[in-house]
Order: C-alpha cells, then structure tokens, then sequence
C-alpha cells in the first residue's frame, strides 16, 4: 500500500483517494477511498440521505488512473488533467460508512494523452464505471 501522495499532486479536501494498494506504471493501479460520512458534501447531498456526488466517483478514479500514469518515468512530474469522460454509468449509490474499491486499466499513452477504463466498486458491486481520457501538461 502505498500514498498516493507519493504521485499525486492533489491535496485535502480534494484528494479523493485513501490509499493506492497496486501500480503497474503506465498501465494499471488499484486503490481505495473510505466514506466517513465527515466529508462536507455529505451535509447537502442530500440532507437525511447522503449520497457521495457521482461526478466525486469520477475524480476519484481519474486520480488513482493518474497514479498509473506519474508512475511510468516518461511522464514523472507531468501534470495530469481530465481531457473528456465517455460511456460514465452510476449502478449504485455510495453512502457514509462505504469503501469505495477503484481501478483505472490504461490503453494506449502517447507524450501528450492517454484513455483509461475506470471502475469503481463497493463490496464487489459496481458503482460507477467510465471511460476516460488523461491531458499531460508541462511538469508541475
């Protein structure tokens, strides 16, 4: 298990991943996000029923995609942006108390962009799956 610090440049409130548990670099990584119910969206999304937002889920499998991505030396110290999401699907709601299990496989990556198929799953069922495409910026 590793912190996905250790790639990401994102910080709290908007670092939406726990912990990274596998990376392939430049083509798969595994990590997780644990819902303590404390995180501020919940207290509007929705009042007596908090749902983690489905646009949250997204940016939480781009993040643990982008881990896959920083890790391979040719793109170390780039910056990776979110260029397009495609085919997104919500299958289940994620609510306070749930661990959200994330896994971005990546296709190809040239020097500039790069897709990957994202999943996110809470005790084996499927909440959210997406396709999506990764910018590379200058070093950050």
């Amino acid at each position: 298990m590793a912190d996905p610090t250790d790639w990401l440049p994102h910080r709290p409130p908007f670092l939406l991943v726990d912990e990274v548990h596998d990376v392939e670099p430049g083509r798969s990584a595994r990590g997780s996000w644990r819902l303590t119910g404390d995180e501020p969206f919940f207290a509007g999304h929705f009042p007596g029923r908090p749902t983690l937002p489905g646009v949250l889920m997204i940016e939480s499998l781009a993040q643990v995609g982008a881990t896959a991505v920083l890790a391979d030396e040719r793109f170390a110290g780039r910056l990776v942006l979110f260029g397009g999401i495609d085919a997104s699907r919500f299958r289940r709601q994620v609510e306070p108390g749930d661990t959200l299990d994330l896994a971005v496989d990546l296709g190809r990556m040239s020097s500039r962009a790069g897709k990957g198929q994202g999943r996110a799953t809470v005790a084996g069922e499927v909440a959210c799956e997406a396709s999506l495409l990764f910018i590379l910026v200058a070093d950050c």
